[in-house]
């Protein structure tokens, strides 16, 4: 994986290259001399958020109402207790 590293103004002048790079790897984008942003192919980032991504966080994003959620019905049946 190849790490790029490009500063807002190189960014501007040449979008291309810097999806290109972010092919092989992360390009991190400076403001000033600090990294201040990250590129990612999508699968990229589509593999590091599956990782962390729960209930909760998907229910937080602005687009929860799009997420498909269609649990399973839950049949709770009571039974004796065993106490032997």
């Amino acid at each position: 994986m190849a790490i790029t590293t490009i500063s807002s103004r190189e960014l501007n002048q040449d979008v291309t290259r810097a999806k290109k790079a972010a092919k092989n790897g992360p390009v991190f984008i400076t403001d000033r001399g600090k990294p201040a942003h990250v590129l990612l192919s999508i699968e990229e980032y589509q593999r590091l958020t599956k990782q962390r991504r729960n209930i909760a966080d998907s229910l937080a994003m602005p687009d929860a109402a799009d997420i498909e959620f269609e649990p399973q019905p839950l049949t709770i049946e009571a039974r004796p207790a065993d106490f032997g």
